[in-house]
């Protein structure tokens, strides 16, 4: 699904989507309120969503998108280059972000990442996450992480594995067989063990402590 004010724009990726024989765009949304109404009633996979829409912050409804659309991930297309708007849409809930200048063939591999689970970040950041991965840290700092990481439980170290694979709250509550305010009570729990602020920082600190794969 298509979240884009512009119908051009909105045409030339459903053309561009459409070419691949595995994709198919269920709809299009030139305004925010019609774009919760067609994912309510549309359920897509994925949804692309513009930031910028005529006035309008995406950022907005995207909490509203995936609660209406339970099994959709939201790959953020979008023109705006600020960095705290790339990191607050993973915060709602963005799984990906993505450039409009970046080629065809990008956009169609951030979809097919996104829509297997792959968290897809804009390039800076996780050049970012790789060079600090590759960045020799003092003893004691190492130290000190990994007694961090010791105090997680079995059942945290599943949810942070599914957490880094990009599954929803309720997605791992199924996988695990057990309630998305059980999900959420150990996600908690995670945060303060390892003192990360949110969602974002969790999956970034999997790929710096190859608790994770990061995406290729």
């Amino acid at each position: 699904m298509i979240v884009d004010d512009h119908a051009m724009v909105r045409a030339g990726l459903r053309m561009l989507i459409e070419q691949e024989p595995h994709l198919h765009v269920v709809g299009e949304a030139g305004d925010l309120n019609a774009a919760v109404g067609l994912a309510a009633r549309e359920q897509p996979d994925i949804i692309l969503l513009d930031l910028d829409m005529a006035g309008q912050n995406g950022l907005d409804v995207l909490p509203d998108l995936l609660a209406v659309a339970r099994p959709a991930r939201v790959l953020v297309l979008t023109g705006v280059r600020d960095p705290a708007a790339h990191r607050d849409a993973v915060r709602r809930g963005a799984l990906g972000v993505l450039l409009k200048d970046q080629a065809a063939d990008v956009l169609i591999k951030a979809i097919e990442k996104v829509q297997a689970g792959e968290a897809w970040l804009d390039r800076a950041v996780m050049g970012r996450v790789l060079e600090d991965m590759r960045t020799k840290k003092l003893p004691q700092e190492a130290d000190s992480e990994e007694a961090k990481i010791a105090t997680l439980t079995h059942r945290e170290r599943e949810v942070l594995d599914l957490v880094s694979q990009g599954l929803k709250n309720h997605e791992i509550g199924e996988r695990l067989f057990i309630s998305e305010h059980t999900v959420r009570h150990h996600i908690g729990a995670i945060y303060a063990k390892l003192d990360i602020p949110d969602r974002l920082e969790l999956i970034l600190y999997t790929y710096r402590h190859r608790l994770a794969k990061p995406p290729a």
